[in-house]
């Protein structure tokens, strides 16, 4: 658990969408909250994938992340409690970005708004939009952490190496200690020789930073949002669910690998 009564901040970034970003958010805190974790989820994306994904439809969410990063709500109002707690988003965080581009501070929204929090959880998984704009800097500004998800079929080299250049404007500018946590390779299909190729050029180009996890396509993934839960709750034994249980073992021993 983390020391300081302050939780593990960990950001899940990619500004390439359709990489399972949102799945490895969700079920990578699933996996934690098994192992006694008291853990937070953050949905950042206007698109409220995250939301969604434990049944609440962010259409009939009164207040949401925007109330939080806008009206600077108490974080505490937006929290729905399911199989992890989970600050809800809804479709006006579009328009988030303008209505914060005047605040001093605009940056530091999220950072702020985790103070109330800081004692109840051991961890908070921030799921982003894909891009690298104000909210994606509001969850690297207040992670100590960054998980990339990266689909191995299009293995965009280009997109890792914008989110460095932007993590790096960030250590200069706002939040000296976020690190890459670690690069997961996601919707595996293991018979292509082209997915093999690619986890290779990443480890080539990301040495021990590429998780040992591999996180296999299946239509798991597919299912399990419509139900409103985790892969973990919805197939508990089978091979999604026990891979991101690998992945969370992974992430709590440090990332030693």
């Amino acid at each position: 658990m983390q020391t300081e009564n302050r939780p593990k901040v960990i950001a899940f970034a990619n500004q390439k969408g359709g990489v399972a970003k949102t799945t490895t958010t969700l079920n990578l805190a699933v996996a934690f909250a098994e192992k006694g974790n008291r853990v937070l989820c953050i949905d950042m994306d206007p698109q409220g994938n995250l939301t969604m994904s434990q049944g609440i439809d962010p259409d009939t969410v009164e207040r949401s992340m925007y109330d939080v990063l806008v009206h600077h709500m108490s974080i505490r109002e937006v929290i729905r409690k399911r199989e992890i707690d989970i600050a809800c988003a809804s479709i006006d965080l579009a328009g988030a970005e303008i209505a914060m581009s005047a605040q001093i501070g605009r940056e530091r929204s999220l950072q702020k708004a985790l103070r109330a929090v800081a004692e109840d959880y051991d961890f908070v998984c921030i799921d982003t939009p894909p891009s690298l704009g104000l909210l994606t800097i509001n969850a690297l500004t207040a992670a100590d952490k960054v998980i990339v998800p990266v689909q191995c079929e299009y293995l965009s080299m280009r997109g890792l190496i914008q989110l460095q250049n932007t993590l790096q404007m960030i250590r200069e500018n706002l939040n000296p200690d976020v690190e890459i946590e670690g690069i997961l390779p996601t919707l595996m299909d293991t018979r292509t020789v082209h997915a093999k190729e690619a986890i290779e050029i990443l480890e080539e180009n990301f040495g021990d930073r590429v998780f040992a996890s591999r996180i296999k396509k299946t239509i798991r993934f597919a299912e399990a949002p419509v139900k409103g839960m985790s892969v973990l709750k919805y197939d508990p034994d089978g091979m999604a669910a026990q891979s991101y249980r690998d992945l969370a073992t992974e992430v709590l021993a440090n990332g030693k690998r």
